[in-house]
């Protein structure tokens, strides 16, 4: 699950935070990018484990209706087909879900009031009246109303942002890319699969893992060869005005560049730029692309690049 374009962005982040918190070893820095991949990881299970958690609230309701004083024709007889989602009876039985849901510090449960507020807006839209609606019944229906439920209520939800912030500040920047890992697990699942359904793994191979230790290694142990070319083709510009943000981020985009031949380097110059104008200042995307196209096409002269 955990792909490079968020190797990335941690990386960043634990080199920004090591030099403007001097005193940690590089090891010590180095672990907290796993620690904070790892994190990302349980926010993909917690966020899976909210499609069950919204799922028994409405359950709640139901047989909270039901022993009413006077209860209604439609409470006594309510329709079923919601809380009876086949996909969402696979994860509630998901032995790898049941494992962290026991094992982790945080749960559903403790916050009832979004629960409620998102069930609410759920059974208002026309995605959830259609489906119960409608006559036919399978699996992959079921399947189908989670996945445009999800994209539709739980993608950019600020509520919830605000909420998963809250419970951990690792996951304050993850939610919009393990969103994309949650609603490609929906696609990928199978019924006959039953509660042994595998999740995404953590990480796709080994090689991602080594990619992010030599990122992270190179990044640090090269910064002042890196800073170098930075401050050697920046022209007119002073590096002590450039934004410390935009200087990590080079820094980072140079590393791979010199360390990983097999990247395109188009590829690395795009990514670091994205990450730019969502975490630097407005014109630092344009200013990077610029400032890494000039140490590039210097570095390919002097035959450090070959790709």
């Amino acid at each position: 699950m955990i792909n490079r374009v968020l190797i990335r962005l941690k990386v960043i982040q634990v080199i920004y935070a090591y030099y403007k918190n001097p005193g940690k070893s590089i090891k010590t820095a180095e672990d907290e990018v796993f620690f904070s991949l790892s994190k990302a990881y349980d926010l993909y299970k917690f966020l899976l484990l909210l499609i069950v958690a919204v799922t028994h609230y409405a359950e709640d309701r139901i047989n909270f209706n039901m022993k009413k004083v006077r209860p209604t024709e439609e409470d006594l007889n309510p329709n079923l087909k919601f809380v009876n989602n086949r996909l969402m009876r696979q994860l509630e039985s998901n032995e790898t879900l049941l494992k962290f849901a026991e094992q982790s510090k945080v749960d559903w449960v403790n916050y009832s009031d979004f629960l409620r507020r998102l069930l609410d807006t759920i059974i208002e839209s026309d995605i959830y009246k259609e489906y119960m609606a409608g006559e036919t019944s399978s699996y992959e229906e079921d399947k189908e109303l989670w996945r445009k439920l999800y994209k539709a209520f739980i993608f950019d939800n600020e509520e919830l942002d605000a909420l998963l912030e809250d419970i951990s500040l690792y996951w304050n920047d993850d939610k919009a890319i393990v969103d994309t890992f949650v609603v490609k697990t929906i696609k990928r699942f199978k019924e006959e699969n039953g509660a042994e359904q595998e999740l995404l793994p953590e990480y796709k191979d080994d090689e991602d893992i080594e990619y992010a230790h030599k990122l992270f290694r190179a990044s640090i142990q090269n910064a002042e060869e890196y800073r170098r070319l930075m401050s050697d083709n920046s022209k007119n510009w002073d590096m002590n005005r450039l934004a410390f943000m935009d200087v990590i981020i080079m820094q980072t985009a140079i590393a791979e560049v010199l360390t990983f031949p097999q990247i395109p380097v188009n590829v690395s110059i795009n990514e670091y730029v994205e990450i730019a104008k969502y975490y630097s200042t407005p014109k630092s995307g344009a200013f990077i692309n610029g400032l890494l196209d000039s140490i590039i096409k210097n570095l390919k002269k002097d035959n450090r690049i070959s790709k």
